[in-house]
């Protein structure tokens, strides 16, 4: 999305605040700057919302979307019967 919305600067720049912002006795203010530009780019909870923006599950594949969960055995074809009593033996 970045890329189709010609974001790639932002995105350089948010990672070199970031890498500034975690060093030891960073300020306030760039770490105010790296939250802004998590915001604009989508990288918070609150970005994704303004952006409108959805987290899914789907396969990026297309094999992977055709294939079927394999069929699973019932209760009864797991459970094997064990001779002999359980009280004697």
């Amino acid at each position: 999305m970045w890329e189709r919305m010609g974001q790639l600067y932002e995105v350089a720049m948010c990672v070199r605040m970031l890498a500034r912002a975690e060093q030891p006795k960073s300020s306030i203010e760039l770490q105010k700057v790296v939250r802004q530009y998590f915001d604009s780019l989508g990288l918070s909870t609150q970005g994704m919302l303004r952006n409108r923006w959805k987290l899914t599950d789907a396969p990026t594949d297309e094999s992977a979307r055709t294939r079927k969960a394999p069929a699973r055995q019932s209760a009864r074809t797991r459970l094997t019967v064990v001779p002999g009593d359980a009280a004697g033996e």
